[in-house]
């Protein structure tokens, strides 16, 4: 098994998109990036802390490439806002890349690079790519959230 970590706006519905896909073993919902110890989602909505709402995914990489889940990183979320996702603001609401090692990190500046030249978006990805660092495990009410809503997505 490997891990991948990703922000893309609100952990809740990035967390349901990435349980959908096969070969995803397992996913937690927590932060990570800032530099404060043990931060709680209230820390982190204050914006002081510098963490991003992010989605740590296990996946088993004989059923799903990290480049497929690359993919599906870009697919549901606009990389081109800064701090900003839908109606959600805040830094802790950034796109970004945390990779796990040298082959994670390869495989995505190599995406981001292919997207930005493919002339889907006017704006410049503003995705940032940062090497993993301590994940924080969100408050247990944040795991699976949507699917204790019975919710399917997000709706605004």
């Amino acid at each position: 098994m490997e891990k991948a970590t990703f922000a893309a706006g609100c952990f809740w519905g990035v967390e349901a998109e990435f349980r959908r896909v096969p070969g995803v073993i397992g996913t937690a919902v927590g932060y990570m990036g800032g530099a404060f110890e043990n931060p709680t989602y209230r820390d982190v909505c204050s914006g002081t802390t510098g963490h991003a709402e992010v989605v740590q995914v296990e996946y088993d990489p004989s059923q799903v490439s990290y480049d497929a889940l690359l993919a599906l990183f870009w697919s549901i979320h606009d990389p081109t806002t800064l701090n900003r996702q839908g109606p959600d603001l805040g830094a802790q609401y950034r796109s970004a890349i945390f990779f796990h090692d040298a082959d994670q990190q390869a495989a995505a500046l190599a995406s981001k690079r292919m997207l930005g030249l493919s002339g889907k978006y006017q704006q410049p990805i503003v995705t940032e790519m940062t090497p993993a660092s301590t994940f924080y495990r969100a408050e247990e009410y944040h795991q699976q959230y949507l699917k204790k809503q019975a919710q399917s997505r997000c709706t605004v």
